[in-house]
């Protein structure tokens, strides 16, 4: 036999008043979480690649352009926009080469790392960029020049580091020797040169494209050439 309910008059006054304070608190706690101004959420560490290859479940590209949209759509958070000088610049190196693990022929982790991430007002975390960007490019010069020049381009134009833009160019020189790299990939290091008022260097570099016969295009064998007297009549004009 079910027992006999008590009617609410039977309960005690005080536990009343302790049920409806209860219940105000927590309707205002609700109320204030919702006003409470949303707060952004950091950037977790990236997963190692060897890991995020496990669960990719043997769809390594798939899981490359997933972790690459994560990262697009982490900026854009619930109620708040998180610019990118808030990032952890070493975790988002880390997203992006496991991505560039992952997916090693892709060019978007190198285009977001020098085009888009390392234009960050915040000469540190450009530069991050750009360790990555010139770590990357080592590994596979033939295909990943296009992100290295930009980095070089970074490096003197953002960053005003003509020795850092110099390594770069120097790097491409020397690395990135394919048909498909074109010319004034290669002539970057002597015009860098130039801005930094080391002619004689400039018409070495010049030198040694057109004896090396990595430049074949006559035009560009006819710029070269005027590029050289125009450095020796400065260097003749220099106190």
């Amino acid at each position: 036999m079910a027992a006999a309910q008590r009617p609410w008059s039977s309960v005690p006054r005080p536990l009343c008043w302790l049920l409806a304070a209860c219940l105000l608190l927590q309707l205002g706690w609700r109320l204030a979480q919702q006003q409470a101004p949303p707060q952004a959420r950091p950037l977790p560490a990236a997963p190692p690649a060897a890991v995020a290859r496990l669960a990719s479940l043997g769809e390594p590209l798939a899981m490359s352009k997933a972790m690459l949209l994560y990262l697009q759509s982490f900026e854009d958070q619930p109620g708040v926009s998180l610019p990118w000088r808030k990032l952890d610049y070493d975790r988002l190196a880390g997203w992006l080469e496991t991505a560039q693990t992952l997916d090693p022929r892709s060019q978007y982790p190198l285009v977001a790392a020098s085009e888009v991430y390392a234009g960050v007002a915040d000469p540190q975390r450009a530069r991050r960029m750009l360790d990555f960007v010139a770590a990357s490019f080592a590994a596979d010069p033939q295909h990943r020049w296009p992100a290295m020049a930009q980095a070089a381009l970074v490096a003197k134009h953002q960053l005003h580091d003509l020795p850092l833009a110099l390594a770069y160019a120097r790097q491409l020189r020397q690395l990135a020797t394919g048909p498909q790299v074109p010319a004034w990939v290669r002539e970057m290091e002597a015009f860098i040169l130039e801005d930094m008022d080391q002619l004689d260097s400039a018409r070495l570099v010049i030198g040694g494209l057109i004896a090396s016969g990595q430049i074949t295009d006559p035009h560009e064998l006819a710029f070269l050439a005027r590029k050289l007297d125009e450095l020796s009549q400065q260097k003749k004009a220099a106190p």
